[in-house]
């Protein structure tokens, strides 16, 4: 029995045998048709990898454009950073540039034929008084122990912006011109421009700052005397509180008080009291004896 079966599964296997390589050597064969079992089998497997390859090949393109999203993201972030430090260092460029600028133009006034016989403090700007003293007062980081004394004027290198008031140790608060008024004035001296026969050098004194023109406020208690826009003021030196010559700004426009005694000139401010980082204290106790002596003379 056991002999009969063997042999049965021996033919069968056998047969198996036959079978897979006939039907191995018929597929591989060079033909054009291919049987009916074969068409079926190829267009199932191909049915069953397309329906896989679907759904395989739509999350795989998920992870691509995250991962793309996330590389796009964190080259984003290095160039907004990179761009950020470009931007600091630009604006830096600049401040240095602007201070560059400012500090060649105050050693240029240092050399001027008007500062040359006075001792001239170089001073930074510290801090400035909060709104509404804005345009009144600024504090320096030279005082006492520097050579700065009260009422000495400072100015910048376009012009006069006002005068010490107090003086510390090792800093002082600086009264700016916008901040003056007839408690606190400086006499001043409108000079001829040459332009009309009959124009003269006219005295007068700042006493004031009109918010509403950005001007400075020049009273003149000499009414006859012509004064014209573009006219030069500068410090008459009288009083024997800030040298004569230095720039205060030039005329705008002259109009006479509600009163018809005296003219009323505003006086557009040489200096940019706005904007103030440098600045120079003048020590008038180092005059000449020569410029002491004109200043007499027209006192």
């Amino acid at each position: 029995m056991w002999s009969f079966l063997r042999k049965r599964a021996l033919i069968i296997i056998l047969i198996s045998i036959i079978l897979l390589v006939s039907l191995i050597g018929f597929s591989i064969r060079d033909r054009d048709d291919v049987s009916l079992p074969e068409e079926l089998l190829k267009d199932t497997i191909g049915a069953v990898q397309s329906i896989f390859q679907v759904p395989i090949d739509f999350v795989g393109g998920i992870f691509e454009d995250v991962s793309e999203l996330t590389n796009t993201f964190e080259e984003n972030q290095v160039l907004k950073s990179r761009l950020s430090e470009y931007k600091d260092l630009l604006y830096d460029v600049k401040a240095l540039e602007k201070e560059n600028k400012e500090l060649r133009a105050l050693l240029e006034k240092k050399d001027s034929d008007i500062l040359e016989s006075y001792n001239l403090i170089d001073a930074t700007v510290n801090a400035r008084s909060p709104e509404p003293m804005w345009m009144q007062q600024l504090s320096i980081n030279k005082g006492k122990q520097h050579g700065v004394r009260a009422n000495m004027a400072v100015i910048t290198a376009n012009g006069m912006i006002g005068k010490v008031k107090t003086a510390y140790q090792f800093t002082s608060d600086v009264q700016l011109l916008s901040g003056f008024d007839r408690n606190n004035r400086i006499s001043a001296l409108v000079q001829s421009n040459g332009e009309k026969e009959n124009q003269q050098d006219v005295f007068g004194l700042i006493e004031g700052y009109d918010e509403e023109k950005e001007a400075l406020i020049l009273t003149i208690q000499s009414t006859d005397k012509e004064i014209s826009k573009g006219q030069l003021v500068v410090s008459s030196g009288m009083g024997g509180v800030f040298p004569r010559g230095l720039i205060i700004g030039e005329i705008e426009s002259v109009e006479m008080d509600s009163y018809g005694l005296t003219k009323v000139a505003y006086v557009k401010s040489a200096a940019d009291l706005y904007d103030i980082n440098h600045v120079m204290v003048v020590d008038r106790n180092m005059n000449s004896p020569e410029s002491d002596q004109s200043e007499e003379e027209e006192s």
